[in-house]
């Protein structure tokens, strides 16, 4: 009996090109090397050499932070907004509050990472939204969250597998239970031990590039105006990423999630053989 072969599904050029566009947004410089492309100094240094009084402060004003996002996420992100996105505008507002934190330094972060981390929120919803994403739904809310926790992303887990696709993965279960918990449970439930785990994870993450923002607006060169570019560069940071984050949604809901996933692996593959190429 003669066996048929069929031949694995390929995404169209035009998918391909997205999706091409959503390797280089979340496989691209991480927040680190821009902020040390901005003020000439390692940032990553300057963040670990951070005294652990001003850890726990930034761990304490990113998990409230956090908080104050996913309920802003549950209860207006499905209000009619502009038809294209205010990258600008926000990349503006958010700067504007960073002038403020590179003014008085640590001791703004509780009022002004709230600020900005609101803002960021909102031009992430208006790009979840150009993409196809109904943000009445509650795991649409949680994807905007989740952008906050991509841009931690470690070194060593590039070295097993794409750190973008690791780090929804480990945050894969809490959000799809947080999701379910919220359709049964309604808004009123986000103090629920399942959501309070999620915000724990992400803020984990989110807090790497906070205490990077803390060190660079710390840095004896930057003040009020520096710390004003420094929240311009945090802003476009998360704004990249959640194009690249709501680009492969967009294509999983259409196509499927595996095959998604093998096409990225194999043009992050490329994208890393052309740049040792290049180098």
């Amino acid at each position: 009996m003669a066996t048929i072969e069929v031949m694995p599904a390929r995404l169209t050029r035009e998918e391909t090109d997205d999706l091409r566009r959503a390797v280089a947004c979340l496989e691209g410089a991480s927040f680190a090397q821009r902020l040390t492309d901005v003020i000439g100094r390692p940032v990553e240094l300057l963040s670990r050499a951070m005294p652990q009084s001003a850890r726990r402060a930034v761990a304490h004003a990113t998990e409230a932070a956090l908080r104050g996002a996913l309920k802003l996420a549950l209860r207006t992100l499905d209000l009619k907004a502009a038809a294209k996105p205010a990258n600008r505008a926000h990349k503006l507002a958010a700067a504007a509050s960073g002038a403020v934190g590179g003014a008085l330094g640590l001791a703004a972060l509780p009022v002004e990472l709230p600020i900005s981390t609101t803002i960021l929120l909102r031009s992430i919803a208006e790009i979840a939204r150009e993409e196809g994403e109904d943000l009445s739904a509650p795991d649409a809310a949680f994807a905007c969250v989740e952008v906050f926790a991509l841009g931690g992303r470690a070194d060593e887990e590039a070295a097993f597998e794409s750190g973008y696709f690791a780090v929804r993965a480990a945050l894969a279960k809490s959000v799809s239970d947080s999701a379910r918990f919220l359709a049964n449970e309604g808004v009123g439930a986000q103090s629920a031990p399942v959501i309070v785990r999620l915000i724990s994870q992400i803020a984990a993450r989110f807090g790497v590039v906070v205490s990077e923002k803390v060190a660079a607006q710390a840095a004896p060169i930057i003040g009020a105006i520096g710390g004003a570019t420094v929240n311009a560069a945090f802003a476009d940071h998360f704004q990249t990423l959640a194009r690249g984050h709501f680009i492969v949604r967009r294509l999983e809901r259409k196509r499927g999630a595996s095959l998604v996933a093998f096409e990225y692996q194999r043009l992050r593959g490329a994208r890393q053989e052309s740049r040792r190429a290049a180098s």
